[in-house]
C-alpha cells in the first residue's frame, strides 16, 4: 500500500460489518459495545444473533474504528471470553449513514 491509501488516512470515513464469536452473550457485551462506540463517536449497531454470537456494523473515522476493533478483538466486556472477531464488508463513505449507535432486538 502506498501512503496515498484511503485506508491510511485518519480523516477517512469507514463503515465496517463485525461478528464476535465465543461466550460473548449473557455477559452484558452488546451494553458495553454501545457505550464504547458512543464513548467514541462512532455510528452503527449491535445486537445478539440466533446462533450465539454478537454482530453489528459500525461507521466513523479509521481512529476510533481501530480502537473499537482492538476491543472487539481483545477486550469485550467483564466475563465474556472472545474466540475471534470477523470483520467484513470495509466502505468508504461520503458520509456516515448512521448518527447515533444502537441496540437491536
Amino acid at each position: 500500500m502506498d501512503s496515498e491509501d484511503p485506508i491510511q488516512d485518519p480523516n477517512q470515513l469507514l463503515s465496517v460489518e463485525f461478528e464476535v464469536f465465543g461466550q460473548v452473550q449473557g455477559c452484558n457485551f452488546i451494553k458495553y459495545c454501545k457505550e464504547l462506540a458512543e464513548m467514541l463517536g462512532l455510528g452503527g449497531w449491535v445486537k445478539n444473533s440466533k446462533s450465539g454470537t454478537i454482530v453489528g456494523k459500525m461507521q466513523g473515522l479509521k481512529g476510533p474504528l481501530d480502537h473499537m476493533i482492538d476491543w472487539l478483538q481483545t477486550t469485550g466486556s467483564p466475563g465474556c471470553k472472545i474466540e475471534r472477531c470477523e470483520l467484513t464488508n470495509w466502505q468508504h463513505l461520503a458520509r456516515l449513514d448512521y448518527n447515533t449507535f444502537s441496540i437491536r432486538f
